[in-house]
């Protein structure tokens, strides 16, 4: 159950940092699919962050100065279109279950800018995020320069809003926490059924399938993301999508997939054998890379730099890729002349939240920034072996990812997702053995 006061906390704070002016926030357009098909409706992470409303045609505006005070434009009560579209608030209600100080219809919301614009020194938006809303709020910003004459003045400085979402969006409290562990547990169940479900002869597609059924039995509204099931080279292809290929006996299956509760997302990848049994070269890769996850989630604590998990992870897979045979030279000239991207050519993680790639700064100032309790980011050290000439047969197509998320603690930190069968122990115990 929401808690207005904790959205109410947040524009307060947004108020705060903004000092003085005004922030206007719209939530996402519907967008159309096809002809008169609309894509699922997902509101604006920024205006979601600091209302919870989750209807399109919204926008958030917040005040600051002295007496802060925040306003919501919405759309009016209609029965005849909620007959065919479902329930609106409309704005009283709006007011009253969404904890705003204001709230007003959105079809005032041009008549109402120009008047909230005037004699306010500072605005804050999103320039550059959509092509219509800076014509809009350029619209406003004229209306209100065109009465100079009056003495009335417009906002001198434009600032970009989302500097300072960004900030706050980075820091996750308790209630997001808890969201984020149900998101966690739900995909851990989700990758658990697609082990459970794999044998040779299905196909990627149906495994696909069992992941977005548990999804939405467990609550979740949508996937985070479309699910990656990548089966033997498939799994070599970084962002793989099609999921239409047969799984082969003896091939390795790659999985990426995570689910959305209440607009927060997990991410988590786990990699297995179709058949139940890694191969003596399968296995020696993913113990590889399972050590490289374990090394980069040892260096996740506060004071340590956000690179700190990367760097662990890029040392020890470039030593395992020596000890493997396929990298050639010391670890020190492996590492300075980046031959192991090869085999391991992104990076060990990402923020995560409300976006799958979340928002915030991973440097302050050049330089790489410190991990503080309440961040959370994944870590997913990977690596892919495609045929060369120069790579034992034995490894051609192996593609191994482990992802999990973690939150940054006061003492260290929390794996989210855990509960994610990860050892080769219990993989090989639960592939193919549907419950």
């Amino acid at each position: 159950m929401h808690d207005p006061k904790i959205c109410a906390a947040r524009r307060a704070e947004l108020a705060r940092r903004m000092e003085s002016g005004i922030a206007i926030v719209p939530t996402a357009p519907e967008r159309m699919r096809n002809r008169d098909s609309d894509y699922l409706y997902r509101f604006d992470s920024y205006f979601y962050h600091l209302t919870r409303f989750p209807e399109p045609e919204a926008v958030l505006v917040v005040v600051a100065g002295a007496e802060p005070r925040s306003i919501l434009f919405c759309r009016d009560k209609n029965p005849e279109r909620e007959l065919w579209e479902g329930f609106r608030h409309g704005p009283e209600a709006a007011r009253e279950s969404f904890g705003v100080d204001e709230a007003a219809s959105i079809a005032t919301l041009d008549e109402a800018l120009p008047k909230l614009l005037a004699d306010r020194r500072r605005l804050f938006y999103a320039p550059g995020a959509d092509a219509g809303w800076d014509a809009r709020v350029m619209n406003w910003l004229n209306q209100v320069r065109a009465q100079s004459r009056t003495g009335v003045t417009a906002p001198s400085e434009i600032h970009d809003v989302r500097a300072l979402l960004d900030e706050m969006r980075l820091f996750k409290d308790e209630s997001e926490l808890a969201t984020m562990r149900r998101a966690a547990a739900v995909s851990a169940c989700a990758h658990e059924r697609a082990m459970r479900a794999t044998r040779p002869g299905k196909n990627e597609f149906e495994i696909e399938a069992e992941l977005l059924y548990e999804f939405r039995r467990g609550g979740a509204q949508f996937p985070a993301y479309w699910p990656i099931v990548a089966g033997g080279r498939n799994a070599c292809v970084l962002h793989y999508r099609d999921n239409h290929a047969p799984l082969t006996e003896g091939d390795l299956l790659l999985i990426d997939a995570g689910c959305e509760v209440d607009g927060y997302a997990s991410d988590i990848t786990r990699t297995f054998p179709v058949n139940g049994r890694f191969s003596p070269a399968q296995r020696d890769v993913y113990q590889l890379v399972l050590a490289a996850q374990a090394a980069a989630i040892a260096q996740v604590a506060p004071g340590n730099s956000w690179n700190d998990p990367h760097d662990h992870a890029v040392r020890t897979l470039a030593q395992g890729l020596i000890d493997l045979g396929l990298c050639k030279g010391t670890l020190d000239k492996v590492l300075e002349s980046e031959d192991y991207k090869r085999f391991y050519m992104h990076r060990t993680g990402h923020w995560l939240g409300l976006d799958v790639h979340d928002v915030g700064e991973y440097k302050l100032d050049g330089k790489w920034r410190a991990l503080e309790p309440g961040m959370t980011l994944t870590v997913e050290p990977g690596c892919y072996i495609r045929p060369a000439d120069d790579v034992p047969q034995a490894f051609w197509n192996i593609g191994i990812r482990i992802e999990d998320d973690v939150l940054v603690t006061r003492s260290g930190c929390e794996i989210l997702t855990a509960a994610t069968p990860k050892s080769p122990a219990e993989i090989e115990s639960l592939v193919g053995h549907a419950g």
